[in-house]
């Protein structure tokens, strides 16, 4: 079931909970919760400033890897998960374009992950099932 999940799902749903409960605390500034985080220091001396909005991005880079991996297999769950990845993708588009909150730059990378999921995911799968195929033995390909 875990494989069918689109896992990049988790960063999407993750950002509509810090919207609109931001919304009901009477928080409707997005880029400016955005922006909130933390500084370290590096040896160099310079100051890294780290915000939520970098931190969102770094774990939906991780889930979009999770996602590729589980891309690579070519059975039918991994077609209903591409077919869900699109439903995300979708949905991730709409909110960004049609709800308050939703129209700024780490929800736009997030939306854009969520685009690169369904290639990456389609590529992918066509690329192995047609590996697959041309390793068959001969007698098996017509």
């Amino acid at each position: 079931m875990l494989r069918v999940f689109p896992m990049i799902l988790i960063a999407v749903i993750a950002y509509n909970v810090m919207v609109f409960g931001s919304g009901a605390a009477g928080q409707h500034d997005m880029a400016g919760l955005l922006d909130g985080g933390f500084s370290i220091t590096v040896f160099s001396g310079d100051v890294w400033k780290v915000s939520l909005g970098d931190m969102f991005l770094v774990g939906t880079l991780g889930l979009l890897f999770a996602e590729i991996i589980k891309a690579t297999g070519t059975s039918h769950r991994e077609i209903l998960n591409h077919g869900l990845s699109m439903v995300v993708f979708v949905g991730a588009m709409a909110e960004f374009l049609v709800l308050k909150g939703f129209a700024t730059s780490t929800f736009f990378l997030i939306t854009a992950m969520c685009l690169f999921d369904v290639v990456a995911g389609y590529t992918i799968s066509l690329i192995s099932a047609k590996r697959d195929l041309s390793m068959a033995p001969h007698d098996q390909h017509q």
